[in-house]
């Protein structure tokens, strides 16, 4: 039985190792635009004024008035293209930590559905993602901002409703963390709004970045 025991040990440790090898692998395509983006932002970063960091997926990268849109603040953008949320736990460091946000708004979930990775695996890196920001600052106030509806991957709506559920319910059992809906605001009733898209039917044009704006200002501005 100890045997048996150990054996399975080893195993385990072999596959998180396997696991682990691969999903760096992946994560490292993000490397040359991770380095490019931190230069950027180091650039314009003053370290003695409290700092909100906006990371996570293609539709935070392409925000690109998210400092103008909140001028009393100084808003790091951080996201990168294509991203799901094991990639931003691989550069969490370099993508959030390292600014030492008193708020940190995170869109990932997305790509994730897209790639048929479940809800469920998708909140373990979430918590994992929260827990290594907490660990840096206790007092970090972290905003889920929930899966958006959009053209191009409207056939998959009931797992990313799924998903906003997750999330909402995550942010009920704690107080440090937020919950953003901007998947109702993107609905004419059950309908999308086809007119806040750009071509490629995924991303937003500046009306659907109005009503992101509208969801989370008062995220922003709350002390």
């Amino acid at each position: 039985m100890e045997q048996k025991i150990k054996y399975l040990l080893v195993y385990g440790i072999v596959l998180f190792g396997v696991w682990a090898n691969v999903i760096a692998q992946e994560s490292q395509r993000f490397a040359t635009e991770v380095t490019e983006l931190t230069k950027k932002n180091d650039s314009i970063w003053d370290r003695n004024k409290e700092t909100i960091v906006f990371t996570g997926s293609s539709s935070i990268r392409k925000w690109d008035n998210l400092q103008e849109s909140f001028p009393n603040h100084q808003v790091l953008n951080t996201g990168f293209g294509g991203s799901q949320a094991s990639d931003l736990l691989y550069y969490l460091d370099t993508l959030v930590i390292r600014y030492n946000p008193t708020k940190v708004f995170i869109y990932e979930g997305d790509n994730d559905i897209s790639a048929k990775k479940k809800p469920n695996e998708i909140i373990l890196t979430t918590e994992t993602i929260i827990q290594k920001i907490k660990d840096q600052n206790p007092n970090v106030k972290i905003v889920l901002i929930s899966a958006k509806p959009s053209i191009s991957r409207w056939k998959l709506r009931g797992k990313y409703r799924r998903l906003n559920r997750k999330f909402e319910r995550m942010a009920k059992k704690d107080e440090a963390l937020l919950f953003v809906d901007v998947w109702n605001p993107m609905l004419n009733g059950r309908k999308l709004k086809r007119d806040i898209f750009i071509s490629d039917g995924l991303h937003m044009n500046p009306k659907g970045y109005d009503i992101w704006f509208n969801a989370m200002q008062h995220l922003v501005n709350d002390k």
